[in-house]
């Protein structure tokens, strides 16, 4: 199991660029099908895949997520949490924490 707090932002994209590119091969897709499928351009899913992205919006990822069928894995990224008592205020969802002065 991997720390990932040891690692800078643009390692643990290119770690998921790694990742992505084992799921596209498990898939028997191309990158061109992929980018076909997602809209993105193969130069970004070649960058992404090699290590060279630097940095890649959410939207781009999640699009290229959806075009390999990984994209129910997000619910094991950040499941769905239980309703908190913390966070329910006479009987109204609180929007916001405030913290309070001392």
């Amino acid at each position: 199991m991997f720390d990932y707090y040891e690692y800078s932002i643009p390692e643990l994209i290119s770690l998921l660029g790694q990742r992505f590119k084992d799921y596209r091969l498990r898939s028997e897709m191309t990158q061109k099908d992929v980018a076909e499928q997602s809209g993105i351009t193969i130069n970004t899913i070649h960058k992404f895949e090699n290590g060279k992205a630097g940095n890649m919006s959410l939207g781009t990822f999640l699009l290229l997520m959806k075009s390999i069928g990984c994209i129910q894995q997000l619910d094991e990224v950040l499941p769905e949490l239980p309703e908190s008592a913390y966070l329910v205020n006479e009987g109204k969802k609180v929007q916001r924490i405030r913290h309070r002065k001392l």
